[in-house]
């Protein structure tokens, strides 16, 4: 039997119980609701751009998805809070009805890099460095017999990959848009290459100088040719000599960060998605709290950065153009390694998207928020007269639970260099 000390213990914890259930959903306080399928900048835009049909555009099926409520929350959702800490950038560029996230973010990067190292303010061509990513995946796709992955998506260092092999141009001499089109559409062309590479795989047919030249001429006709040689500002280049002379960028002075648990910290790695099909061992990775000190203190100090991970999330809201995480999901107290990992190995957490990171601010609580420029149409909906078209605004909890990686000068880890010799 019980003695009469523990069974006054034992009551004491009944009567206590309902008053820290009550505690317990007190400290929930954030708010969810359903909110039912419109259509957006996408359909409304780009999809009328690329000649869809209206016909295509009903049949999107209508449904309703779970969201946090982010009405009534103090939000820091303005550029102009940003405006003391926001770093040398162009405007917002649209990627259009393709799957080139990775090149517009890690482009616009090397832009504000130009700009911080050099003071100069140029455009460079994203599509130059599809044109010939697209090439490199033909022959990876030759080369593995049909294993590799021939698709739209790849990583931000594919960026640099190219830019080492092909070079890089201005936007002005090469855009990859013709007959007058303002948005990009890839999915005919994607369609096409795809199906003649099936077919190559059918026929056991691998030569790679007629495959490679077919893959060019598809391009060619949906994107134009890219040039060889070029004037900008009365000099004379090709690709190469523009990012050797012109642009001076050493592109062995970018790294890529990681952090997730499922290989060694404080090593290079390969980053395990589909879109790192030429499987880079490149990443630094790094525990959860350092990845984080490397990305405030990057941001703090100057530096932008090439950013990407996932949303597709109940905490970001492309009403309010923020990514926040909610307390249903998880308290910001519990982000950690093993939360981190555990969405990535179940997928919740997905490689879903590349951005580019121009600004910061610190709020009253001293808590980071982010600003990030983005070339989606789901931070385009807020309509191309608002100032926060094509920008989404970050909350530290949702880098650190949600973003995968960055590409940043090799500078902002010289702090870290050691532990990886």
């Amino acid at each position: 039997m019980l003695n009469m000390k523990k069974l006054l213990v034992i009551l004491a914890v009944i009567m206590l119980l309902p008053s820290a259930m009550v505690n317990a959903q007190d400290k929930s306080k954030d708010k969810a609701k359903f909110k039912e399928y419109e259509p957006g900048y996408y359909q409304n835009f780009i999809l009328k751009d690329v000649h869809a049909v209206k016909q295509e555009q009903n049949k999107v099926e209508k449904h309703k998805y779970f969201q946090m409520d982010q009405s009534g929350l103090d939000l820091p959702n303005k550029v102009s809070d940003y405006k003391d800490h926001t770093y040398g950038h162009f405007p917002p560029t649209s990627q259009g009805n393709t799957g080139t996230c990775w090149c517009f973010s890690t482009t616009s990067f090397y832009e504000s890099e130009e700009h911080r190292l050099f003071d100069k303010d140029v455009r460079l061509s994203e599509m130059f460095t599809v044109y010939w990513e697209y090439v490199e995946k033909a022959k990876g796709y030759l080369n593995t017999r049909g294993k590799s992955l021939f698709d739209e998506g790849s990583e931000s260092n594919a960026v640099a990959k190219i830019y080492k092999k092909y070079g890089a141009v201005p936007r002005s001499v090469y855009d990859g848009l013709i007959g007058g089109r303002k948005f990009y559409d890839h999915s005919g062309m994607m369609k096409e290459m795809k199906s003649y590479l099936e077919n190559v795989k059918a026929t056991n047919a691998w030569n790679e100088e007629e495959t490679v030249a077919t893959i060019k001429s598809i391009m060619n006709h949906y994107m134009g040719e890219p040039p060889t040689e070029f004037d900008y500002e009365g000099q004379h280049y090709s690709p190469k000599s523009f990012l050797k002379d012109y642009l001076q960028l050493n592109m062995d002075d970018y790294v890529e960060v990681l952090s997730y648990v499922q290989q060694p910290f404080w090593q290079q790695v390969a980053y395990e998605v589909p879109d790192n099909w030429w499987h880079s061992k490149a990443y630094y990775n790094v525990p959860l709290d350092v990845y984080m000190e490397i990305v405030n203190n990057a941001i703090e100090n100057g530096y932008t950065m090439s950013i990407g991970g996932d949303v597709s999330e109940a905490g970001f809201s492309r009403v309010t153009n923020t990514a926040l995480v909610p307390d249903f999901d998880i308290p910001s107290a519990y982000i950690d390694d093993n939360a981190r990992q555990f969405r990535f190995s179940n997928k919740t957490t997905t490689d879903d998207h590349g951005m580019h990171m121009v600004g910061y601010l610190k709020d009253k609580d001293g808590k980071m928020w982010y600003l990030i420029k983005d070339s989606s149409s789901g931070s385009r909906n807020i309509g191309e007269d608002s100032p926060e078209f094509g920008y989404y605004f970050f909350s530290e909890e949702y880098v650190k639970l949600k973003m995968m990686g960055v590409t940043v000068h090799k500078d902002a880890l010289k702090k870290y260099m050691k532990k990886f010799e």
